[in-house]
């Protein structure tokens, strides 16, 4: 066993693969008081916003890095299908992006609502709306990956509904908030370290 340090500034996670071979059994939706609306050829500005909303508790900072012209290229491909999770006011409180580049297969590129609302089912009701929406005809392979900088329950919520774990890599990289992607005061579960 060895430990490999980590650089001031860095941050590092282990990232899990997980897959679902064939498509769950239908199940009505779990009730929500959310709606899901699809993004067509969302704004960079907009799709950003949300992303942050939805992420900067768990460090998501990947499209935040993103040029303009690349995150409009993943986005607006006609492939890659983008909701917002809409409350009963019409603030977007969560986000769906699944990801069908890949033929036979469709990864659940970001399934997420903001953290306040963690805790309450929603996310049952949520996965259930992309699991309706990831098995078309010709998927055979439903994929996701999450981190352990994610919600502490996230890969036990994956497996619960019936994804498996078929990898597990570690990544590191420069503490977006010392990069000024994301403010220095989120994810305060995760140490700052910068010398």
């Amino acid at each position: 066993m060895g430990l490999i340090p980590v650089p001031d500034g860095e941050v590092a996670t282990i990232v899990s693969s997980l897959e679902m071979r064939r498509r769950p059994p239908l199940r009505p939706l779990p009730p929500s008081p959310l709606r899901l609306i699809r993004w067509e050829r969302p704004a960079p500005e907009k799709y950003r916003a949300l992303f942050r909303r939805v992420g900067a508790r768990w460090l998501w900072f990947s499209r935040l890095a993103m040029t303009d012209q690349a995150l409009t290229a993943i986005v607006h491909d006609p492939a890659v299908h983008v909701f917002a999770v809409l409350d009963r006011a019409g603030v977007e409180v969560g986000m769906l992006e699944l990801d069908f580049r890949q033929a036979g297969a469709c990864e659940l590129s970001y399934v997420a609502l903001v953290p306040e609302l963690a805790g309450k089912g929603l996310g049952r009701w949520l996965m259930a709306e992309a699991l309706m929406r990831a098995w078309v005809p010709g998927v055979e392979r439903v994929w996701v990956h999450t981190c352990t900088l994610d919600h502490p329950h996230a890969l036990g919520f994956y497996r619960a509904q019936g994804f498996v774990a078929t990898a597990r890599t570690v990544e590191t990289f420069p503490d977006p908030r010392l990069t000024g992607l994301l403010p220095a005061d989120c994810a305060p579960q995760v140490p700052l370290l910068a010398r």
